[in-house]
């Protein structure tokens, strides 16, 4: 049998957008071993974190957030089968702002803003607005407070955080003072309709290895150490294929319809701009009531990046191409803030109960019977 040494397989690495990475913090921890798996998923090997030195054997590329043209020139990324992740040509398009319309045609906006986008993307979202500015976010609010709570949402927030559910002027004023003008105008926020015991499905396509995978999940919410509703994970049911594979395989209404959402989503986004691509398109759909009973459901965010469902992406795809006969399999994520038991067929990926904040273990497993759908 032939196998591939190390010195002749496709070097796998971390790119760190954000400087400020804790090599010893959960997310960092996280990439590394998902780096790890995808490597031996693609026969390569793992070689660290990109320091900007030369790399021979045209790295696979793991970025810890969406990546721009520019990006891509560095580092030589040529398409989909040279990431985990995505490219845009434009910095706006790697935050929550681009799922919603300005509250005005005179409203401030980056450059290459485009209004046509959120035209195309039209009610695949919750309504809500996006802003630039102290006094636009102000009429945003004002506007959407008129029917019913609200959910201000900073722009570059990552799992729930920087978010505030406001009722009235006075709070949403409150809010928009705690945000630092310069963030304001640089990245900006998202103000949208708030709901009431909404669940939160994960819907996604990905390449990797050569191949395609599809998946609609759900998200489970955890309590902290301190009593705090945190996200504990995800449960995903994936299939070989594209969205059209998935769509067939669903059979609950409301799966089938946060799935339609997020393919017209990823179809506007990609209609806008051509150039637009990514090997993991990963959308946050949620469904439920808002405080005056009316039912919504819509895109919250997207996300071409490694993001906090990729543990049971991968198991899913490691299962599913070790047992051809399989369409399609179950495959779920945990983050557990306190002690507690850990399935015997689980795979850790981060493990520390002395971490003094965020989840102190984290794994993913298959679950090799079940329909979530």
């Amino acid at each position: 049998m032939m196998t591939t040494s190390v010195s002749s397989s496709r070097p796998v690495l971390l790119f760190n957008k954000n400087r400020d990475v804790d090599p010893a913090g959960h997310d960092h921890l996280t990439r590394v071993a998902m780096a790890q798996r995808i490597a031996t998923l693609i026969n390569g090997h793992y070689a660290g974190v990109h320091d900007s030195s030369a790399i021979a054997g045209h790295p696979y590329f793991i970025p810890d957030n969406t990546l721009l043209r520019e990006d891509c020139t560095v580092l030589g990324i040529q398409g989909e089968d040279d990431l985990y992740g995505g490219v845009v040509p434009h910095a706006f398009l790697t935050n929550k702002t681009i799922s919603h319309p300005l509250p005005d045609m005179q409203a401030v906006a980056p450059d290459s803003w485009s209004p046509r986008l959120a035209q195309r993307i039209g009610n695949t979202v919750l309504p809500g607005y996006s802003a630039f500015s102290r006094n636009d976010a102000q009429l945003a609010g004002e506007r959407l407070l008129e029917g019913g709570r609200v959910r201000v949402k900073r722009a570059a927030g990552v799992g729930g955080e920087g978010q505030a559910v406001v009722d009235s002027i006075e709070e949403l004023m409150s809010v928009l003072d705690g945000i630092d003008r310069n963030e304001l105008c640089q990245e900006g926020v998202v103000i949208e309709r708030d709901l009431d015991d909404a669940l939160t499905y994960s819907v996604g396509v990905l390449r990797v290895a050569g191949r395609q995978f599809a998946y609609c999940g759900t998200q489970f919410m955890v309590e902290d150490r301190n009593g705090i509703e945190v996200y504990g994970g995800s449960e995903l049911h994936v299939v070989r294929g594209g969205f059209a594979q998935l769509q067939r395989l669903l059979a609950d209404d409301e799966r089938v319809e946060a799935t339609g959402k997020a393919i017209q989503y990823d179809a506007a986004v990609s209609a806008e701009f051509p150039d637009f691509f990514a090997s993991r398109r990963n959308y946050d759909v949620a469904a439920g009531r808002d405080s005056r009973g009316l039912r919504h459901c819509g895109v919250l965010e997207q996300s071409w990046r490694i993001g906090g469902a990729t543990p049971a992406e991968i198991a899913a795809v490691e299962a599913l191409l070790a047992e051809p006969s399989l369409d399609s399999i179950v495959a779920s994520t945990h983050e557990l803030h306190r002690a507690g038991p850990v399935p015997a067929e689980a795979r850790v990926h981060f493990d520390d109960p002395y971490s003094r904040s965020g989840p102190i273990l984290k794994y993913s497993r298959v679950h090799r019977h079940g329909n979530p759908t």
